[in-house]
């Protein structure tokens, strides 16, 4: 785990060091979609955690390609323990090693998946832990008091363009509008994403 704190030196540099190593740490979280103020800095500073691509995990990504094996462990050497047959697919990334990502699909089951087999591409799945058919409003404006747009199924796959924490701009094929954050799985609850 990388963490960015100030170096204790006699060097009159190390100051300057450290305001540009946490700026870059701060537009990386920023750019990821995490929210920054520079009240946050010191929490951000002690909590940080960051893979060893230098982006943040836990982190929520997408599947590539329509075909991924996932493995049981970090290398082409171990097993496969399932095949995923549908790109778009959103995948938390809980790990990382070198050149492979430990990943959690929507049912809880987790592997190892070859980094070039995902993509930054936000996606989400429709309430995907209700398992009877039920349907959620997809709004024209984020609030349940605008028009309707859709009404989506659960289990339905869509293109997440931006969450502000309770509200994402959501697009399933030609639809496009704002579905309440909590009913999707491929953003964290209060997550601001742009």
């Amino acid at each position: 785990m990388a963490r960015v704190r100030q170096k204790s030196s006699s060097n009159s540099a190390a100051p300057w060091r450290y305001s540009r190593m946490l700026a870059a740490a701060l537009t990386a979280l920023a750019l990821l979609g995490a929210p920054v103020s520079s009240a946050q800095a010191p929490e951000l500073q002690a909590n940080m955690k960051v893979g060893a691509s230098g982006l943040r995990v836990p982190r929520f990504v997408s599947l590539k390609s329509d075909r991924v094996n996932v493995r049981k462990g970090p290398s082409i050497g171990h097993a496969v323990a399932w095949v995923f047959s549908r790109a778009g697919l959103p995948v938390e990334v809980l790990a990382e090693s070198e050149n492979w990502r430990q990943i959690r699909d929507s049912e809880g089951s987790e592997g190892w998946v070859f980094r070039g087999l995902l993509s930054g591409r936000r996606t989400a799945l429709v309430m995907p832990w209700v398992k009877e058919q039920q349907t959620v409003t997809l709004y024209d404006d984020a609030s349940a008091s605008s028009d309707i747009v859709a009404r989506l199924e659960s289990g339905v796959l869509g293109s997440v363009h931006e969450c502000d924490g309770q509200w994402c701009n959501f697009t399933v094929g030609n639809y496009n509008g704002w579905i309440e954050q909590e009913r999707l799985w491929g953003v964290y609850r209060d997550e601001k994403v742009k």
